[in-house]
C-alpha cells in the first residue's frame, strides 16, 4: 500500500501509526546484524520503513537491494529515497524500474547532498537540478502508481529567502505531484506546530510525516545537532548538560522530553496522528519512545497471516502456503519464484518448476563449524541430538538447522508436551497447538484483522527413529482424527489420507471471507522432504573438521530416520495432549528407554 492509504486507515480505525527509518551499513557484517535488527523491530509494528540514498548515490544500490529483500523476505512496506545527485536519468529510471517491481509504491524524492569531499552541489550531467524536477519525472512516467513524499524543513530551508518564499516553493512540488512531506528532525515543538499551521494555510492538505530523532547519548545527540544546525531549546541543554556523562540517564530524560513533543503535536490541529523515527540503525532509543507514547502495536499489523506474508507484486494476493516450510521463508521464495501466478491465491500445484530441483535452493546453512560447536556442542549420542531438540522446544535454544528463528510464542502452550517426546528420540521440527476461536488480537495465536477469530488443527513434523516407524503408524492409523504423511530419505511414501490440501488454519474476520492460509498437501510434503533431508546432511557437514565422530552420528540419523507428519483434525477437542498421545502409547508399549535407544 501507499503511505498515504495507510495513513488514512490508521485515522480511520482511530489508531496511531509509526514507522522507522534505516541506513545503508558499510560491510557485509553490518547488514547481516541490521536485518536481524530489522526483524526484531518489525515486532513494534511500524507501518512502513525507509531507507536512506547515499550522498552522491553512493549507497544506491544497497538501497535498491534493501527495498527488494524488505518487500519478498521480511514483507515490509517500504519508501525508497532517491536523490539527483550523480544521477544522469537513465539511472534514475533504473532505480525507479527496480522500486516498481520488488512492489515498492513510496518514493521520496530528494536534491540530495553533494558527494562526500564536495562543497558545492552540482546537477548531473543529463540528471535532475531540484527535487521538483525528479517529482514531475515520476508522475509523468509512472502516474499515481507511486506516493511521492518530498522534505519538509521546519526550521527554515537553509537556502531560503524567506519563510513566504519557501513555502511557495514547496506549493509548486505539492502541484507538480507530491502527496507527502517527510520532516527533517527538530526538538522544539511550537516551531513545527507553527510551520505546520502556515502549510494549512497555504492549502497544503498532504499527510505530513513528523521526522523525529530518538536522543541516545549526549555525544550522539550534540554531534547530529551540530552537523544539521538542528536548533535546541534551552530547556533542553539545561535538561540534558548536567547528565550528560550518564548515557542511561539522558536516554531517559531525552525519551520524556522527546515523547512530550511528540504528544504536543499529535494534539495540535494538523491532522497528525503518527511519528516517524530515524532509528540510526538502533533499537532501543526508538523501543524506548513507544513505550513513553504507549504505541502498542496490535496482532494485524504485525501478523496479518500466520506465516511471514511478501509484499512483491506476484505474491501480494498470496493467502495459503504449505506448512512445511513456515521455518524456511528465503527457500520457499526461492522454490516458487518462477512461478507467474497462485492461483485463487493458492500456492501452485504439482506441475510447477518449483517441485524437485534441490540443487537450485539455498541450502546451505548460515552457521559455520564453530558455530555449530558453540550453539549445538559436540552430540555424541542420539539422546544428546534429542536433548538439543527438547531445548529449543522449552525456548532455551536460539536455533536449529530447521528454524533460524527462536520457537514461535504459541509454541509455549505445548512446549513441556514437545519436549518430552524429543527425549523419546522422536526429532520435532515443526509444530503447531490446536486452536479454538482464540481471538485474532491474542498475542501468542492470534493473526490477521481485529475482532475475528483464529482456528488451528494440532500439527506435528518430526524425524521417526526407523525401527518404531511401523508401530507409530500402526497406532496413529487406530487414532481417529489423525491423518499423516510418512516418507523415507530414499522416497518410499505412505499417508492414510486423500492427495489433496488439508488446511489446518483459518480465520473468520468482520466482512470477510473465510481465509485458509495454511494447508498440508501430500505433494508439497515430497517436494520439502528433500530439503528436510538435506539440511540434515549440512548440520553434519559443519563438524567435518571438529568432530568426525559427530558428523558420522548426525549424518546417521537422517539418512535412517522417517519424516513424518501428524495433523490431529478435531480442534474442538479439549485435549491438548491428544496429538501427543500416540507417542506416549508406544512409550509405554515399548518402554522409554527403548524407543530413544539408550
Amino acid at each position: 500500500m501507499r503511505i498515504s492509504d495507510k495513513i488514512k486507515k490508521a485515522e480511520r480505525e482511530g489508531r496511531p501509526w509509526w514507522s522507522f527509518e534505516f541506513f545503508p551499513p558499510k560491510t557485509p557484517e553490518g547488514w547481516v546484524n541490521l536485518y536481524d535488527r530489522i526483524e526484531r523491530m518489525q515486532q513494534l509494528g511500524p507501518i512502513f520503513v525507509d531507507i536512506t540514498w547515499g550522498a552522491g548515490g553512493s549507497t544506491s544500490e544497497s538501497t535498491t537491494n534493501f527495498v527488494k529483500t524488505a518487500h519478498s523476505e521480511l514483507g515490509l512496506e517500504t519508501c525508497m529515497h532517491l536523490t539527483c545527485t550523480n544521477m544522469p536519468v537513465e539511472m534514475v529510471d533504473k532505480a525507479l524500474k527496480e522500486a516498481y517491481d520488488s512492489g515498492c509504491r513510496n518514493i521520496l524524492a530528494l536534491r540530495g547532498d553533494p558527494p562526500r569531499g564536495v562543497e558545492e552541489w552540482k546537477p548531473a550531467e543529463g540528471g535532475f537540478n531540484h527535487a521538483i524536477d525528479l517529482v514531475r519525472h515520476i508522475r509523468k512516467n509512472y502516474g499515481d502508481y507511486f506516493d511521492i513524499g518530498v522534505a519538509g524543513f521546519p526550521e527554515g530551508h537553509p537556502q531560503s529567502e524567506s519563510p513566504e518564499a519557501e513555502i511557495r516553493h514547496f506549493k509548486k512540488k505539492v502541484d507538480a505531484g507530491a502527496n507527502v512531506v517527510f520532516t527533517q528532525m527538530f526538538y522544539d515543538a511550537d516551531v513545527f506546530i507553527d510551520w505546520g499551521r502556515r502549510l494549512r494555510a497555504a492549502g497544503i492538505t498532504i499527510p505530513i510525516v513528523p521526522g523525529i530523532m530518538p536522543i541516545q547519548t549526549f555525544a550522539a545527540f550534540k554531534r547530529r545537532t551540530d552537523f544539521a544546525g538542528t536548533k535546541v531549546p534551552q530547556e533542553l541543554w539545561d535538561l540534558l548538560e548536567p547528565i550528560k556523562d550518564d548515557d542511561a540517564k539522558v536516554r531517559e530524560a531525552g525519551t520524556r522530553y522527546v515523547a512530550d513533543m511528540c504528544r504536543k503535536i499529535l494534539n495540535a490541529d494538523l491532522g497528525i496522528h503518527g511519528m516517524h523515527f530515524y532509528t540510526m540503525n538502533l533499537s532501543r532509543g526508538t523501543e524506548m519512545l513507544l513505550e513513553e507514547l504507549q504505541f502498542v502495536a496490535t496482532a494485524d499489523r504485525v501478523k496479518p497471516l500466520p506465516w511471514r506474508v511478501s509484499l512483491t507484486q506476484k505474491r501480494r494476493t498470496e493467502t495459503t502456503r504449505p506448512i512445511f516450510w513456515s521455518n524456511r521463508q528465503r527457500s520457499y521464495l526461492t522454490r516458487t519464484r518462477e512461478w507467474d501466478e497462485f492461483p485463487n491465491g493458492r500456492w501452485g500445484d504439482a506441475s510447477s518448476p518449483a517441485f524437485g530441483d534441490v540443487d537450485a535452493l539455498q541450502m546451505a546453512l548460515p552457521h559455520k563449524p564453530q558455530d555449530a560447536v558453540d550453539l549445538w556442542g559436540k552430540p555424541a549420542s542420539l539422546a544428546d541430538i534429542s536433548a538439543l531438540f527438547a531445548r529449543f522446544c522449552r525456548g532455551q535454544l536460539k536455533a536449529l538447522p530447521w528454524s533460524d528463528q527462536p520457537a514461535a510464542k504459541e509454541t509455549s502452550y505445548i512446549a513441556e508436551q514437545l519436549a518430552k517426546i524429543n527425549e523419546l528420540g522422536f526429532l520435532t521440527i515443526n509444530s503447531q497447538p490446536r486452536v479454538d476461536g482464540a481471538k485474532s488480537e491474542d498475542p501468542a495465536l492470534g493473526w490477521g484483522p481485529i475482532n475475528g477469530y483464529v482456528y488451528q488443527k494440532a500439527y506435528l513434523e518430526f524425524f521417526c527413529p526407523p525401527q518404531h516407524v511401523e508401530s507409530l503408524l500402526a497406532i496413529l492409523d487406530k487414532t481417529p482424527s489423525i491423518t499423516y504423511h510418512a516418507v523415507n530419505k530414499q522416497g518410499d511414501f505412505r499417508s492414510n489420507t486423500a492427495p489433496g490440501p488439508n488446511a489446518v488454519t483459518w480465520g473468520v474476520f468482520p466482512g470477510a471471507e473465510v481465509i485458509q492460509p495454511t494447508v498440508v498437501d501430500s505433494t508439497a510434503f515430497q517436494a520439502w522432504k528433500d530439503e528436510a533431508y538435506e539440511l540434515g546432511s549440512q548440520w553434519a557437514q559443519l563438524y567435518q573438521q571438529t568432530s568426525p565422530e559427530t558428523q558420522e552420528l548426525i549424518q546417521g540419523v537422517f539418512d535412517q530416520f522417517h519424516l513424518v507428519n501428524v495433523v490431529y483434525n478435531d480442534y474442538r477437542d479439549t485435549n491438548d495432549d491428544a496429538v501427543f498421545a500416540p507417542f506416549f502409547e508406544l512409550a509405554k508399549q515399548n518402554g522409554a528407554a527403548a524407543v530413544n535407544g539408550h
